[in-house]
């Protein structure tokens, strides 16, 4: 199945300030203007060479980050040269300066960076705080994404996503995994993110909470099970195809060749549950999710059955 990537190559700063700023603890010390500055890598600079006077390698297309070492650099020069060093670097359009520890830039270099269009922050936060937590934010706003049709479904740690042909009876397994203490992350739409090396699901704000059920409707999952149901995003550790009992002898009955699918360049563990009238397809979802976190334990029941089966025929060749 062909997957549409989306790939961001730049965020305004507007955009990451109003999505963000809580979370960073970041003020807007300027005019609001420059907010259609673009980033567009995604990483904070510290600028203490190119306030030295060094700009051979100066990183413009990041988030300039002024810590305590950059301000009382900055202390110690010359009114005139601390304004031409700091004129300098905003020359380079960089798309916003952050004052780390509640800091606050001199009324000079304020008006230096307003005439130059910059935004200009500080944060509550330490440097090194507000360095990888705007990183983070950073990797999750530029990681590749992708939107899969399916129902995702936390079970007991495990990200399982549940896959297949429209009446295959995805929604209807989620609802039985949510009364085996499961909670629901996303249904219909879910988008998956690969980012700090791992991939992870989430639903659409529109839909996060709610799953549809043929000949039901619209079912909100916190009525009916409780706020503890659902997960705003979770890790993707497995994902689950149901497929038509007419298949079942394409199946692999005894798990000894795993296989994996493939989302955003990663391999996803992969386990095809056959459906049938009467069959239990939510516990055997939640058997294949246990087995899965076997598995990360660095157990393998199936390889554990074939050692046990392969020495039992060294024993007794007769068999």
């Amino acid at each position: 199945m062909q997957q549409r990537v989306k790939q961001t190559m730049s965020v305004p700063i507007g955009e990451f300030y109003d999505r963000h700023h809580e979370a960073l603890s970041m003020t807007l010390l300027s005019e609001r203007h420059g907010f259609e500055r673009t980033i567009s890598e995604p990483a904070p600079n510290r600028p203490g060479l190119a306030l030295a006077g060094f700009f051979s390698y100066f990183a413009k297309k990041r988030i300039q980050v002024l810590g305590n070492s950059e301000m009382s650099y900055l202390k110690k020069l010359t009114p005139q040269m601390r304004s031409e060093r700091f004129g300098r670097m905003c020359e380079r359009d960089i798309p916003a300066i952050v004052v780390s520890r509640g800091g606050q830039l001199t009324d000079d270099l304020l008006a230096i960076a307003t005439d130059k269009g910059i935004p200009v922050f500080n944060t509550k936060l330490v440097t090194m705080k507000f360095l990888n937590a705007a990183t983070i934010k950073l990797e999750q706003e530029f990681a590749p994404s992708t939107t899969l049709h399916g129902c995702m479904v936390d079970m007991r740690g495990i990200g399982v996503l549940i896959m297949g042909r429209s009446g295959s009876g995805k929604s209807e397994t989620a609802i039985g995994l949510l009364e085996r203490g499961g909670a629901l992350v996303a249904d219909d739409m879910v988008r998956v993110k690969f980012a700090g090396g791992e991939l992870t699901a989430t639903a659409p704000d529109l839909s996060r909470g709610y799953i549809e059920i043929r000949g039901i409707g619209i079912v909100n999952v916190a009525n009916l099970f409780g706020l503890t149901s659902i997960r705003p995003e979770k890790r993707l550790d497995l994902i689950v195809t149901l497929i038509p009992h007419a298949d079942l002898n394409e199946v692999d009955r005894v798990g000894l060749q795993p296989k994996t699918f493939e989302v955003l360049g990663q391999a996803v563990p992969l386990v095809e549950i056959p459906v049938a009238p009467g069959r239990d397809t939510a516990r055997m979802v939640a058997i294949a999710a246990l087995d899965q976190q076997l598995r990360k334990l660095g157990y393998n029941m199936a390889d554990e059955f074939n050692e046990r089966l392969l020495k039992h025929m060294a024993n007794n060749p007769a068999t």
